[in-house]
């Protein structure tokens, strides 16, 4: 059971004790990510996690990581296109260790000039190791595709170009710009008692940024293709359609439909590309959903000769996908979907964060029973119109590796119905 409380300046505190637990897993969640970032600091969000954790006005980076690994807990954070999350695990007794960093590292950071250039050349680093992964390039490619000349299109780590020049004023001033109470939410679950952790967290904040409330740039989906010929054993390709966001009525629905086409082995693309055919090592659909757009899409990696033949066959899958759906396949995604969500309750992070991303993008929790309404309300029809609705839109494409007979975007699209 949940419980919440909401602070004089807006910031959300929720609590899930798990009985059972000797462990607990807290976290503070921003609703802030690189959608928040103009052109010229694209990457700052992520710069700004990164430096979190390099020392504030009363520790040293040192004095973080050996506060939190001496008990023999863990910090973690990280960046998406609308979050940034601050986390940590431990002993259930030992969360007010966690408390006293996290809020420690979003009121007092330093970012002291010689830790801050030892970050970015970490950070650029991990471009570089990024730049090494064409399965992993094709996404920010897709985006950049799908999304162009906007915030939603741009990569999470940020160029070279400008991570070798972004000032520490540029990154505490976004800070200071973008964060703010109201967008905040901190989380804990496991073994945690509510006003125990409620009257820790409140002792700790005093020096919250009082940043703006305003709303990222509305995301528009665009129709494109990147192509990148280059000399490796396989092609990296990522093909899809804009999806839905976090409300629309047939998220449950695009789930179920995200299942049966390519969720698992006994998927139609896996069942077809691989088992039948043997074209692909790996094949999968997805959907991802963010406040106002999202994506459903297909990624593989296959050779060179193999790829004149799987776009045909991948392309007859979606036509088919959209007309042949059979309650046999709805019934099986509805209990794999079922499954996934009571499994993600028996883990305090998974509970820990999907409390707070509710809170922060619904404005309540969603209980299990309603959730689980849904997905029994989920039909073959429901399936087939959402299918319908996503293949007949515009497609993008993002492409690396040996590429000369890989049809191109108008072709490919052409093949859909």
């Amino acid at each position: 059971m949940h419980k919440i409380t909401t602070l004089e300046n807006g910031l959300r505190i929720v609590t899930q004790n798990m009985p059972g637990l000797e462990t607990a897993y807290m976290g503070i969640f921003n609703s802030v990510g690189n959608r928040d970032e103009k052109k010229d600091i694209n990457g700052a969000a992520h710069f700004l996690e990164h430096m979190a954790f390099k020392g504030t006005k009363t520790k040293t980076a040192l004095e973080i990581s050996d506060t939190i690994e001496n008990v023999g807990g863990n910090i973690n954070a990280y960046t998406s296109k609308e979050i940034t999350a601050y986390t940590a695990s431990l002993l259930g007794d030992d969360l007010h260790y966690g408390i006293d960093i996290l809020t420690d590292i979003l009121q007092n950071s330093t970012f002291a000039q010689d830790e801050l250039n030892r970050e970015r050349g970490t950070i650029l680093q991990e471009i570089g190791m990024y730049l090494d992964m064409p399965a992993s390039m094709v996404d920010d490619y897709f985006f950049e595709k799908a999304y162009p000349d906007q915030p939603m299109g741009r990569s999470i780590l940020g160029p070279k170009e400008i991570i070798e020049k972004i000032s520490r004023d540029q990154i505490y001033d976004f800070m200071h710009e973008h964060y703010n109470p109201k967008k905040m939410v901190i989380s804990a679950a496991g073994k945690v008692d509510h006003n125990k952790f409620v009257d820790e967290v409140i002792s700790k904040l005093n020096n919250l940024p009082k940043g703006n409330m305003n709303t990222p740039e509305k995301a528009k989906f665009t129709s494109g293709e990147y192509r990148e010929d280059k000399k490796l054993e396989q092609i990296h390709l990522m093909l899809g359609f804009e999806g839905i966001n976090y409300f629309d009525e047939d998220y449950y629905s695009l789930e179920i439909y995200d299942s049966l086409l390519g969720g698992g082995m006994s998927s139609r693309l896996f069942q077809e590309i691989r088992e039948k055919r043997g074209l692909v090592y790996s094949i999968q659909s997805f959907s991802a959903n963010y406040t106002d757009t999202g994506i459903f899409g297909v990624g593989f990696g296959t050779g060179e000769t193999q790829i004149q033949e799987l776009i045909p066959v991948l392309c007859d899958e979606l036509n088919k996908s959209v007309d042949d759906v059979d309650e046999k396949e709805v019934n099986r995604g509805k209990a794999q979907l079922k499954v996934s969500q009571m499994r993600s309750r028996e883990r305090a992070s998974s509970r820990c964060v999907s409390a707070a991303y509710q809170l922060l993008h619904h404005n309540r929790i969603i209980e299990p029973t309603e959730i689980i309404k849904k997905i029994d309300n989920v039909s073959v029809d429901t399936v087939k119109k959402i299918a319908k609705k996503i293949i007949s839109r515009p497609m993008t494409i993002s492409s690396i590796g040996p590429l000369k007979k890989l049809e191109y975007l108008d072709k490919i699209q052409s093949r859909i119905n």
